[in-house]
This record gives C-alpha cells, structure tokens and sequence, in this order.
C-alpha cells in the first residue's frame, strides 16, 4: 500500500494531457497576467491592509507586505519552473502529483479546495458588504438587514448574546437570515465561468483594468495629503504582548495580510487553457505578483500616512482614509466601486481555479467523472463549476467573514511549502527533463520559500491548525473510500 499511495505520475503522460482538446486554448500573457493580479488585489489592499497596520505593525505594515511578497515571490519562481515543465491544469496538485506521490497530491489537492472554495466565500462577503455600502451612500438600500448579514456567528465573548446564553466560540444565530448579496454575486460569477474561459478572461481583464485605475488613482492623489508625522515612530514599540507591534507585530502582520497574496497561484491552474503554457504561464505568474507587491507597498504607505495608523481599525480603511480628507471625498465613490469591481474578480478567479482542480482530480480518478465532464460547445466544466457555485454560495450567503478567512491561508501555505520541496525532489529524481523556465538558485529559492511560507504557518493560530487536521481527516477519508480504489495510475487508464 505505501508503494501505491507515493506513486508518481509520469511527467510525459501529464504531457499528453496537453493534447486532449478538451479545454480551449485562448488565453495569452496579458490574460494570464489579469488572471493573477485579478486574483491578488481585492480583499488585501481594500480591506486588509488597515486591520493588520491599526493592531499589529503601525506604518511598519509596509514591511510586512515586502516579508509576505518575498515569499510568494519564492514560491512563484517554483510554481513558475513546474508550470512550465508541466503545463495542465492543476497547480500544486499536479506538481506534487509528478514529484511527492498520490497520496501527498490528494492531501495538497483537498488543501487547495480549501483555499479556493473558502477563499472565495470569504470575498463574496466582503463584496456583500461594499455593495451595502455603495447602496447607502446612493441613499438607495432596499435590502433589510436581514438579508446582507450571516445568519450564524461565532460567541465573542463570556455571557449573554441577546438574550441567550453561550460559550465563547460556539456557533451562535444572529437573527438574519441569509447574505443575499453574497449568493448573488457567487451565481453571476457561477454563470460567466460556464459560458466560457474566454469569456470569463474578458470579464477578468476588464474588471481588473477598473481596480488598478482606482488603486493608482487613490496612491496619486492620496500622496499629496500624506503627514510624514504619521510615520513616525515606523515601528511602534511592542506593548508587551507578542504580535502588537514592534517586530513580532510586523511578523504577525505579515501572517495576516498573506491572504492578500492568494490569487497568483491560480494562474497555473489555467496552464491548460494558454496558447503557450511553457513561456506565458511563468511570465503572469511573477509579472502579476510584482505588479501587485508595488501596489499593495505603495497604497500601504500612503494609507498610513494619510491617517494615524490606529484609525485606520476599518473594514474600509481606504475610504476611511478619504473620508480625512474633505477634499478627497470625490473619490469614495468611486473606490467602493473599484473594491466591488475588485472584490468580483477576485471570487472569479478563486472558482475558476477551484473548477479546475476537480477537474483535474477527476482526470485522475480520484474524484467521479462528472467533475471532468465539459461542455461540448463551452469547453468548460460545467458540473465542477456549477458544485463550485453552490457550495461557495452556501457557505458565503451563512457564515461570517471571520470564521471564513481563517480558513484560507493555512491550506495556501501548505501547498507552497510542498511546491517548494517538489521543485529540489524532481531535481534530483528528473534531472534529464526539460525546464523552459528554472529557478535561479534552486537550494537558495526553494528553501527560501519553505522558511518564509512554513513561518507563516507556524505563526497562525492553534484552532487554524485544529480546523485544517478536521478538514485533512474528511479529504483522508473519501480518498480511501474513492479515489484509491479508482486511481487511473494504478488502474493503467492515465489519460
């Protein structure tokens, strides 16, 4: 049995995947690209950024994003070589796949539902909660509450929640009903991914032209209102407690804002679907992630310069920081726009890749062949993506964005990690196999991106690690009832 569970999939037979026709081949460096940034800036810059800077680094919160850069940019150089090497879709499940053996795929493959799935629960809350906001300052809000909140929430504290009882961190009933913005947006995005990916790129690349106009807009016209005093002092002195500012706070920081990175790695995941995977899929893989490293570094330093970092404690914090400035409140609307236009694309890249990895799961067998099933004319999975639909709708338009966002950053991180080894294990196992695109300084990057990622990791809180051993002994158990049993490496039909 454990020469069976760490079975590889030969890399060649992953190749001939290239040549099914199954999945259309539409989309070039500047879509790919889109696909990335698409996916990187929404929750992060809108959201994030000034939680992370108010609690935890001041305006130190500038280095916290180089700190969570560096390591996705280690992480990218080696999603970057695989996707080369192996261009189809899958991501890190199709690496570990080729590298680790079946059984580490599946556990990154179920991690990677994980982040995707929850990922983009999570933002379509806080779409929910900017198209609120967008409708009460239009004076137009026909929504009752009871409809744009979750209707369960975990006990914050001791005592008495209304007038019932309950235990801190049990699950607790709000009194809403469900958050009907959230399972709006999830059903428009549901029904674009399945018209097509051209489509969908189209939509993607338009929506993310919108945002990145909005964020530069706001990093212009924000400089000339920034007090230098604000900045002072860059790192805070730690109040005694680890994680509130000074170093650990600007490590902690960086733990958090992780989330905000999430959204490169899907690139690979349309490494199927590129007219060029070998050139192109590296290309907007590192293009989108220094592209959005620069933003989020120059948005995060003029964000607390134009405010005291420890105003900035906002679900909004950018339109906080307009809202400082009487001669900048032209722009508000237009930002809770850009974070809606942002927040939109960032939940359609999130299920396209999650559509994709099912999709690739399925090839293999470990998942039923519904999840591979495509449209005859569309080319896209349509039963994946309509799963995906659902389940994020539903847990979208019930759960809170809080117990949602931890969620994400731990089945990320592992993937990373794993990702990074895999790239040193084939190395050494695959020398002979041709790499368009290669490391440079394998041990160096490599290891480099196990630190980085693994530290993040470690530094998440125990109930995160508690969830993901949960959320692994569920994936451990439909392997073993399924998947094992229907692998088409073991079954000879490796297609």
């Amino acid at each position: 049995m454990l020469k069976n569970l760490l079975a590889t999939k030969p890399v060649q037979d992953m190749a001939s995947a290239l040549e099914s026709g199954e999945l259309r081949r539409t989309l070039g460096r500047g879509a790919l690209t889109a696909i990335g940034v698409g996916g990187i800036i929404g929750t992060g810059i809108f959201v994030l950024t000034g939680v992370a800077a108010a609690n935890h680094a001041g305006p130190a919160i500038v280095l916290a994003f180089i700190i969570a850069g560096i390591g996705c940019i280690f992480a990218g150089l080696c999603y970057a070589e695989f996707a080369s090497m192996i261009p189809v879709s899958g991501s890190a499940y199709a690496y570990s796949y080729a590298t680790l053996g079946e059984f580490i795929a599946w556990f990154i493959g179920w991690n990677l539902v994980l982040e995707y799935l929850f990922a983009a629960s999570t933002v379509a809350v806080g779409w929910s909660r900017y198209f609120v906001k967008l409708l009460d300052t239009l004076h137009i809000n026909f929504i009752p509450a009871t409809l744009t909140n979750a209707p369960v929430d975990l006990c914050p504290a001791a005592g008495v929640f209304g007038t019932t009882a309950c235990t801190p961190g049990s699950l607790i009933h709000t009194g809403a009903v469900m958050n009907l913005p959230a399972v709006f947006v999830i059903a428009v995005v549901t029904a674009i991914l399945i018209v097509g990916i051209q489509q969908s790129s189209t939509v993607n690349s338009i929506i993310v032209t919108i945002k990145v106009a909005i964020v530069v807009l706001v990093i212009g016209f924000g400089a000339f209102y920034v007090t230098p005093a604000n900045w002072h002092p860059f790192i805070p002195p730690n109040e005694g407690v680890w994680g509130v500012y000074g170093w650990s706070g600007i490590v902690r920081a960086a733990g958090i804002i992780f989330f905000a990175y999430i959204g490169f790695d899907a690139v690979s995941t349309a490494a199927q679907e590129a007219k060029d995977p070998q050139r192109d899929v590296p290309y907007g893989i590192l293009a989108s992630l220094l592209i959005c490293t620069v933003l989020y570094v120059l948005m995060s330093g003029v964000l607390t310069g134009m405010l005291p970092f420890k105003l900035l404690n906002d679900a909004a914090p950018v339109a906080t920081a307009l809202e400082a400035h009487p001669a900048l409140l032209w722009l508000t609307i237009p930002v809770i726009i850009g974070a809606i236009a942002g927040l939109t694309s960032v939940i359609l890249v999130m299920m396209l890749a999650q559509s994709r990895i099912f999709y690739s799961m399925s090839r293999d067998g470990l998942l039923p062949h519904a999840f591979r099933a495509c449209h005859p004319e569309w080319k896209t999975p349509v039963f994946s993506t309509v799963l995906t639909g659902v389940v994020a709708g539903l847990v979208g338009g019930i759960f809170p964005i809080g117990i949602l966002g931890e969620l994400v950053s731990i089945g990320t991180l592992t993937a990373f990690v794993t990702v990074c080894i895999g790239v040193l294990v084939l190395r050494k196992t695959r020398p002979d196999l041709p790499r368009p695109f290669r490391v440079p300084w394998p041990w160096f990057t490599c290891l480099g991106g196990v630190v980085f990622c693994g530290g993040m990791a470690a530094f998440l809180p125990g109930d995160t690690w508690l969830r993901l051993i949960i959320w692994t002994v569920i994936g451990i158990a439909i392997y073993f009832s399924y998947g094992y049993h229907h692998s088409a490496l073991r079954n000879k039909s490796v297609q």
